[in-house]
Parts: C-alpha cells; structure tokens; sequence
C-alpha cells in the first residue's frame, strides 16, 4: 500500500515522501498515529502544492543536525560505572546512561533511541559510540567507562613513624 509520511519514519523516509508499506502497518499504526495518510490522487495534488514548505522545513532540519553533530563530534564523556576485577563491569553501559552523559557533559539533549551501539559496553576503557542525529547525519562520541585516570603522587614514606618505632625500641631495651 501507497502513503504519503506526514513525519519522519525511520527506515523508511522522511515528510512528504511516498513510500511502499504493508497494509496493516499503514491501517494499524500510521494513519490512528498521524503519521502517514493514503497515497489517493487527491493527498498527491495537495503534497505537490505543500512541497515548498517540506523543502524548507527540511533544510531547517538539516542545518539544526549540522550544528549538533558539530557540537558532539570527537568528544569524549565519561559514564561512572561498577568494574571489577580485570576491568569488567558489574552489568554494561546502557543507552540511556550515554544520553544521559551527554546531556550533562555537554549540554546536548540527545534521545536514547538515537545512540547506537554495536555490542554492548561490558569492559572498562574507552569505547566508539555512534549517534545517530538526523537520517544520515551522525556523529561519534568517545565514551569512558570508569573513572577518569588523573596522575596522583605517590605517598612518600613517612620517616618520622620508623624512627618513633625505633626510640620506643631502644626505650623498651634500656628498661629491661
């Protein structure tokens, strides 16, 4: 069945393109959501009058995306997680904690749903993260799994200690 989208559907396309889907997806979860409607000559002639106005709500899109993904490109947050001995986590690293990241970090509001990952985060360190932005417009983020390693200096062995612990020997000697 022929429909014309009203919005962007994943994997399919966006507003104002006439795509091919079944016809209970259509009947079932498009047209009661509003985001499709059929594909009749009547829907076809008002989509060629609206066609200006997708064009520049489109562009708008896009250029928004552009500024996001130059937002977020090549940075890197840190997700504080549970590790374990050899660097494994207690659990993994979720979606959600990612977005959740760089919504904090870097002052983006991203959704969930947007950031993918190929296998989950089950190991310390720093891992690729892909964000899908807006339909081929994506960006990748570094995360960090764990605490940050920052240089700590090494604790200098206190010397007064070994030479109280020496005088209280030799006190303890002469008194015998």
């Amino acid at each position: 069945m022929k429909v014309i989208l009203l919005g962007e559907l994943r994997g399919k396309g966006g507003e104002g393109d006439i795509v091919e889907v079944a016809q209970g997806f259509a009947e079932n979860f498009l047209f009661p959501n509003g985001i499709a409607q059929p594909a009749t000559p009547g829907n076809i002639k008002q989509l060629e009058e609206r066609r200006h106005n997708i064009a520049k709500r489109e562009e708008k899109r896009i250029a928004d995306a552009e500024a996001l993904k130059d937002k977020i490109d090549g940075k890197q947050v840190v997700v504080d997680a549970k590790i374990g001995e050899e660097g494994q986590l207690f659990g993994s690293v979720t979606t959600s904690m990612i977005a959740d990241a760089i919504e904090q970090q870097l002052g983006v509001e991203i959704d969930r749903k947007r950031v993918g990952k190929g296998q989950a985060i089950k190991t310390a360190g720093i891992h690729q993260v892909e964000v899908n932005i807006y339909r081929e417009i994506g960006a990748t983020v570094s995360v960090l799994v764990g605490k940050p390693v920052e240089a700590e200096p090494e604790p200098e062995p206190e010397v007064e200690e070994v030479a109280e612990v020496e005088e209280t020997e030799e006190a303890a000697e002469a008194e015998e």
